[in-house]
């Protein structure tokens, strides 16, 4: 394991990858645009090299969840003058992020992301809706491609499917691995998610609609007639104006809507 300038090893278990290289950093904080008053919280700050940026710029206040305890007393250390800057150790897939909503605030989220646990976290934080301004984060760039596909598209699946749901996605640039110490073996990007005022399709059950993209994607190579056979006969999808020999990464939004509102009426039926 490779010794940080701070003398931390940087733990595989933990997915860390801590970021150094300040233009980057420079980058990152342009596209948050952090202001005082933010209700801003950072998931694994590890040495606090964006979490020091993002102190200046919010004049000291700042919420972070670190699940490495060996990082918590560095981190206090390094920030004990900024009175609003509090650590929550912890695990973010289990933290309960409502705790840190004050007066009605929407939260603003930010991090580097391990890779290993992307996708379950931004399930996680999705679930909070409108308790989220909007969330900027660091990840392997192959999942800000599948958070940001459109339909025919290579990466077009399940979680872009539910993010795009609810919220706009905003693919905003790449980060090389030579940006990290130690360097990852894969290129990261950056993403924003902005949470929508108003659902992009109406839907009348969310738990409908996880359901059946699920069961959708879990045969991504076969059609819809036979991935969706335990929800919805191949009438059912004719119905509704969608071919059922196409296979799913072919539906667009407005169609998975559609499919889901139908699997929806004939459960209440």
């Amino acid at each position: 394991m490779k010794q940080t300038k701070l003398g931390h090893q940087a733990r595989k278990r933990f997915g860390q990858n801590f970021l150094e290289d300040q233009s980057v950093i420079d980058r990152i904080i342009q596209s948050i645009h952090p202001t005082p008053g933010d209700s801003l919280v950072e998931i694994g700050p590890g040495l606090g090299a964006l979490t020091e940026r993002l102190l200046e710029e919010t004049s000291g206040k700042l919420d972070v969840v670190e699940l490495d305890r060996d990082l918590i007393p560095i981190l206090r250390t390094k920030f004990f003058n900024h009175e609003g800057f509090s650590i929550h150790e912890g695990d973010a897939l289990k933290f309960d992020f409502n705790t840190l909503v004050k007066d009605k605030k929407p939260l603003r989220i930010v991090g580097n992301l391990p890779y290993n646990i992307s996708t379950p976290l931004i399930f996680h934080l999705l679930a909070l809706g409108k308790q989220v301004q909007d969330m900027h984060f660091m990840l392997q760039k192959e999942v800000v491609q599948r958070l940001s596909a459109q339909a025919n598209e290579k990466h077009y699946g399940r979680l872009g499917i539910m993010a795009q749901f609810q919220c706009t996605v905003d693919y905003l640039f790449d980060v090389p691995p030579t940006a990290f110490n130690p360097p990852p073996k894969v290129d990261s990007a950056i993403v924003r998610l902005t949470p929508r005022a108003n659902p992009l399709f109406a839907i009348k059950n969310q738990q409908d609609l996880e359901t059946l993209v699920r069961t959708a994607f879990s045969q991504r190579r076969k059609t819809l007639r036979n991935t969706l056979k335990p929800l919805l006969t191949a009438e059912d999808i004719q119905a509704i104006g969608i071919d059922p020999t196409a296979r799913p990464e072919t539906v667009t939004l407005e169609g998975f809507a559609l499919l889901a509102n139908r699997y929806t009426d004939l459960q209440e039926a």
